[in-house]
């Protein structure tokens, strides 16, 4: 699977490129639409289909598709949205190819049951205007009988956000050599329904030449580093990952971490409790052992010892949990931390060098916010917003979202594109946590653990759908795994 996502300058670098290699533009236009054509007809039956064109070369392409698509005895028209005499370049060359009819754009009374959007393509940065508004708005009312060519028109391919109030929501979006980011990041990913990464021969090389530092999550990223234990293993050599609880009645968070560190391998999993918390602990744990820890040299201890701990779930931010937390942050030769929930609070906001390269910081956006203040409204997209973040504070930083997104301090960044809605559910984000330490625990480097930890928690959250609660992630996890393993002991 290809897991880099382009932005639309390295789209434009690697067409230029491609042409200075010897392949035209006019032929990648060519082949992109019919693989754009290729896409229709494997998922609709022929249907009266009109093809909305721009003046560019994504118009270029809706030329291509419609010809591949009369060619295959479809009823098809062009609706374009300026004279075709005033086309240039390879779409003028695509118009002539074109021997059925051409109507102005949102003229007539004709009734097409499919669109093809093809007026306006990633490169698009202001909003669209006019007709091509008027149309973008009707389109969004009737996504199921839309598809786009590259981007819906109106959307931003880099931020995935509508350049205005008019934007072409569709069921399927054909794009072409790799996604870009608009293909994932919210509200894009919802407005491009399917997408289809079409072949359009540009060479792999071609795009590694672009230094990619942006990818869709996938086990391709990080199976090489996953730690699975070796036939020698004992639960010792499987690290141990503690989890810092909450204080009585607030312990719940700790132990949906704990259960998911355990289950994603740590081979000793203990959760560091206040006094008056003990016997609420102990009363539901089995596996996971329980310690008590009050005062900061106990929290200074675990810290020195273990191999990863989570701390910041339901843990209070009172000023007796501050004192903890920041004997945590004292400790010279500590283990690397998830800092997730409450200690996120007592860290914000957060300034250089506040954490170091082996911590994950886990927020959502409210705690992203407070963590760094303004960055996501001055950064063009959540990518930048994560970038931005991780090289301020020097450690891994997770956005959670529908969107998730995973950056280092070095730039490298991961969009996360597993899941279900049904993940909006209590603790979910402290059994993420748990997952993340659990790896990092056991020897995974800390970006890795993080994009590995988000991919797993989303495709077990997944597999439940509706009626999904915190408890069940953890206990979804082990077909999931096996079946990475599986594939790792094939490879």
């Amino acid at each position: 699977m290809r897991t880099d996502i382009i932005t639309v300058v390295q789209m434009r670098a690697i067409d230029a490129a491609a042409a200075h290699g010897g392949t035209p533009t006019r032929t990648l236009m060519e082949r992109a639409g019919f693989a754009a054509a290729d896409a229709v007809t494997a998922r609709f039956t022929p249907r009266a289909t009109a093809v909305l064109c721009g003046p560019g070369n994504n118009g270029g392409d809706g030329f291509v598709v419609a010809r591949a698509l009369q060619e295959r005895g479809w009823p098809v028209w062009i609706e374009c949205a300026v004279p075709v005499a005033e086309l240039t370049g390879d779409a003028a060359d695509a118009a002539r190819a074109w021997q059925g009819e051409v109507f102005p754009l949102g003229d007539g009374d004709r009734r097409p049951e499919l669109y093809i959007d093809a007026l306006f393509g990633a490169g698009l940065a202001r909003p669209l205007t006019g007709v091509a508004a008027r149309v973008a708005r009707m389109l969004r009312s009737m996504p199921e009988r839309v598809v786009a060519i590259d981007l819906p028109s109106g959307l931003n391919g880099d931020t995935g956000k509508p350049a205005g109030d008019a934007c072409v929501a569709a069921a399927l979006t054909v794009t072409f050599v790799r996604k870009k980011p608009a293909h994932l990041l919210y509200p894009g990913r919802e407005l491009c329904g399917e997408v289809v990464v079409a072949d359009i021969g540009v060479a792999d090389e071609l795009v590694r030449a672009q230094h990619i530092t942006l990818h869709e999550n996938d086990p391709a990223l990080w199976k090489a580093a996953f730690p699975w234990p070796a036939a020698t293993a004992h639960k010792h050599a499987r690290g141990h990952v503690m989890v810092a609880s909450g204080p009585f009645a607030r312990t719940g968070a700790a132990r949906l971490a704990a259960r998911a560190a355990l289950r994603s391998g740590a081979g000793l999993v203990t959760i560091l409790s206040p006094r008056d918390a003990m016997a609420e602990h102990a009363a539901q744990l089995n596996a996971i052992m329980l310690r008590e820890t009050e005062g900061g040299g106990a929290f200074a201890d675990a810290a020195e010892k273990a191999q990863c701990l989570v701390i910041g779930p339901a843990f209070g931010v009172t000023p007796d949990r501050r004192i903890l937390f920041e004997a945590v942050m004292r400790v010279r030769n500590r283990c690397p931390l998830v800092v997730d929930a409450d200690a996120i609070t007592l860290l914000s906001p957060i300034g250089e060098g506040a954490l170091r390269a082996t911590d994950v910081l886990t927020p959502h956006v409210g705690e992203f916010n407070r963590a760094f203040p303004e960055l996501l409204e001055a950064q063009p997209s959540r990518v930048e917003a994560v970038r931005a973040a991780a090289a301020k504070c020097g450690a891994v930083v997770l956005l959670k979202g529908p969107d998730t997104v995973i950056g280092a301090p070095d730039g490298r960044a991961i969009i996360n594109a597993t899941g279900s809605p049904f993940m909006a559910t209590a603790g979910s984000g402290d059994v993420l946590a748990g997952l993340i330490a659990g790896l990092v625990g056991q020897g995974m480097p800390s970006f890795e653990a993080a994009a590995a930890g988000a991919w797993l928690h989303g495709r077990a959250g997944a597999l439940k759908g509706p009626g999904l609660i915190a408890e069940d992630i953890s206990e979804l996890l082990p077909p999931i795994l096996a079946e990475i393993y599986d594939a790792n002991e094939k490879f």
